[in-house]
């Protein structure tokens, strides 16, 4: 089992209980990101005053609640996968360990498509507060 260059078979569980736990680690930071720009969201700082930057903080309060809800979904996915290790290095069954193998390979892309939608979102959030900030900038002079 191969992916970009790592070779799943030779790694043992130890290495894949490692990078479950970073990813754990990740989802739970993430998961505080989102919960501050949802405040920041709808903080009156960022209030828009236009009808295209209020469609625009719709859409990204609506991507909010939907990277949220991925994130918590993909870490409850991932804590039963670290329980099933515990069982795993107990029984240490090579047909196990394969399929573990494999449903910790799946676990990895969707983790990088998790982490790829929620960059993309922090990305147009932060272009959103310049606009509103710019606005309010050029308002204020």
């Amino acid at each position: 089992m191969e992916e970009e260059g790592v070779v799943y078979d030779d790694i043992g569980l130890d290495a894949l209980h490692q990078e479950s736990r970073k990813w754990i680690s990740q989802l739970d930071f993430t998961s505080d990101e989102i919960d501050f720009f949802d405040h920041l969201l709808h903080s009156y700082v960022f209030e828009p005053d236009t009808p295209a930057l209020f469609e625009t903080l719709q859409g990204q309060q609506k991507d909010m609640a939907v990277s949220r809800k991925k994130c918590k979904v993909l870490r409850q996915a991932l804590q039963e996968h670290e329980n099933k290790l515990g069982g795993l290095l107990e029984i240490s069954s090579e047909t196990l360990d394969a399929a573990y193998k494999k449903q910790h390979l799946g676990l990895k892309h969707q983790m990088e498509g998790c982490m790829a939608h929620y960059q993309n979102l922090k990305a147009d959030i932060f272009s959103y507060g310049q606009k509103v900030l710019k606005k309010r900038h050029r308002k204020d002079r």
